[in-house]
Order: structure tokens, then C-alpha cells, then sequence
């Protein structure tokens, strides 16, 4: 898995456009707090809902498309294939290939955090803001799963992945704007609403624990879900 994994992450390196894309993002957001400074700390809903939305978009445009791009590629030059004739386990090998983006998505969303903590105020509860980002990452990782089982190649995810990255981001800011008050059983049962809420919250403080607690199952249950999908649609030789 380690092998795969140090193989995924210089060809990741060696790729301009995911490089790019892996850099520049999270610098230019970081700049944008710097420029806007004042206004982000006077924002009606609180720091915790940027926080929120921008660790959303991180996530879902960084890790997700960047999950699924990669597994469609390595279906499509045969390396899934051949990787089933070793003896490294189909866990271990989706891993290996998967690791590395989610590595780089979480130094993505520490890096752009973290500047906007030290720009306007820091995290209440830094535990439940870990717990929230590590809840999407294993959300998002099962849903690029998903995903890739309908993708045909890696110029076919630029097409697939827009529902879930453009949803996730409009759910992620419908919740910041509005809050939870009406209508919060469907928007924490939506994916990534309960994770942006939970994100909200351990920033801005002032929660119960339990009540943040409880905002964790609605997140793992679309792991399960993106689990389940990719069960059914993965496949490790081309589609066509």
C-alpha cells in the first residue's frame, strides 16, 4: 500500500495542472482573507461559516475530483487491472491510490483554516473542527467511489463529479446563510450539511457536545451510502 501510495503522490507532483490546482487554490483563498481581513471578521453568521463553506469547497473540488480523476485514469491505463493479479488486497490497493489526495486535501483545508484563525478569531473547539473535517474526507472518498464507477474516463469526471461538487458547495452555504432553525432535518440529512453545521458550530462555540456529537451520524451514513454505490457500480477494468 505504501508503494502505491509514494507512486500516486509523485505522479500527483509530476501532473502541472493537479499541482497547480493543489497550490494555487489554497494560496489564493488564503490571500483573499488577507485582502478582505476586516470584513470576514464583521461577517453577520460568524467565522465558523466561512469556515464551513470554504472547507467544503476545498474538499469537494480538491480531494473528490482529484479522487476521481485519478481512479478513472488508472482504470483506463489497465493499472487497476493489473494491480488485482498482485497480492496486495483490493482495500490496501484503493488506499494506496486514494491516500495521497486525501492527504493533500486535509494540508489544503489546515493550511486555509488556519490562516483564517490567525486573520480573525480561533476555533472555540479545535477537537470537533478535527472531527468534522476528518467526517468529510471519509465522505467524500466514499462518494468519489462511487463516482468513478460511472466514469469513463478521466475527461468523463470533469462531467460526473459537477453534481456532487457543486451540491455539496450550495448545501455548504444555503446552511451558513440560513442556519438550522427551519427546515434542519433536511438540511443536516443532506451531504455535507451536518458536517458543515458541526464545522460552524466548533468555531463559533456556545454548543452542547451531544448535540454536536449527534450531528456526526448523518455524515457517516453517506460514507455507507458512497460505499454501497461503489459496491455496486466500481469497477476495476475500462467501462465502455
Amino acid at each position: 500500500m505504501l508503494t502505491i501510495a509514494r507512486s500516486e503522490l509523485r505522479q500527483i507532483i509530476r501532473n502541472r495542472m493537479v499541482f497547480f490546482s493543489a497550490t494555487v487554490i489554497p494560496v489564493g483563498l488564503s490571500l483573499l482573507f488577507i485582502a478582505q481581513r476586516d470584513a470576514f471578521s464583521q461577517v453577520p453568521t460568524g467565522i465558523g461559516f466561512l469556515a464551513g463553506a470554504f472547507m467544503m469547497i476545498l474538499i469537494s473540488m480538491g480531494l473528490y475530483s482529484t479522487a476521481v480523476t485519478t481512479l478513472a485514469a488508472r482504470r483506463q491505463t489497465l493499472f487497476l487491472k493489473r494491480l488485482r493479479s498482485t497480492a496486495v488486497s483490493d482495500p490496501a490497493a484503493l488506499a494506496g491510490i486514494l491516500g495521497p489526495p486525501a492527504l493533500i486535501g486535509i494540508i489544503q483545508v489546515t493550511a486555509v483554516l488556519s490562516v483564517l484563525a490567525v486573520l480573525t478569531e480561533a476555533p472555540a473547539e479545535i477537537p470537533l473542527l478535527i472531527l468534522s473535517g476528518l467526517s468529510l474526507v471519509l465522505m467524500m472518498l466514499g462518494l468519489a467511489l462511487a463516482t468513478a464507477g460511472i466514469t469513463t474516463s478521466p475527461e468523463h469526471a470533469q462531467v460526473t463529479t459537477l453534481p456532487v461538487t457543486m451540491g455539496t458547495s450550495a448545501i455548504a452555504f444555503w446552511i451558513g446563510f440560513t442556519g438550522t432553525e427551519e427546515l434542519g432535518m433536511l438540511k443536516r440529512a443532506l451531504p455535507g450539511g451536518a458536517a458543515t453545521e458541526l464545522t460552524i458550530n466548533a468555531w463559533n462555540g456556545g454548543t452542547d457536545l451531544i448535540d454536536n456529537l449527534l450531528l456526526l451520524p448523518p455524515t457517516l451514513a453517506w460514507v455507507v451510502i458512497g460505499v454501497l454505490l461503489a459496491k455496486r457500480f466500481f469497477r476495476w477494468e475500462p467501462r465502455h
